[in-house]
């Protein structure tokens, strides 16, 4: 799991891939109409499109003659449930500082 959540953090870590993904949360699409809110060229978005689809994040459907495009809604999950895992330490981490620091006030 490390991989490849390693592979979708750095697939997310640009500003337009997030965008892309964003904009498949809702619904899929063709790359000409994720590449017109961008203003990039069709290889640019490709390029972008298949760092996504490496990363598992997205994936290609065949329809007629269009590819369109759709997020892969469990990928996402999975990222966030590393994200969950890493903020319930934290709060763990909170809570227990907030005791003994309530602990050494009563003193």
């Amino acid at each position: 799991m490390e991989d490849s959540l390693n592979l979708r953090l750095a697939a997310l870590a640009d500003p337009t891939r997030r965008a892309i993904v964003a904009r498949l949360a809702r619904g899929e699409a063709t790359v000409a109409e994720l590449q017109k809110p961008f203003g990039i060229s069709q290889p640019a978005i490709s390029r972008h499109l298949k760092v996504l689809e490496a990363a598992g994040l997205i994936e290609q459907d065949r329809v007629a003659q269009t590819r369109p495009r759709r997020l892969r809604v469990e990928a996402l999950q999975e990222a966030g449930a590393w994200f969950g895992e890493v903020a319930g330490f934290w709060r763990e981490s909170f809570d227990r500082l907030d005791a003994m620091l309530a602990e050494d006030k009563e003193r």
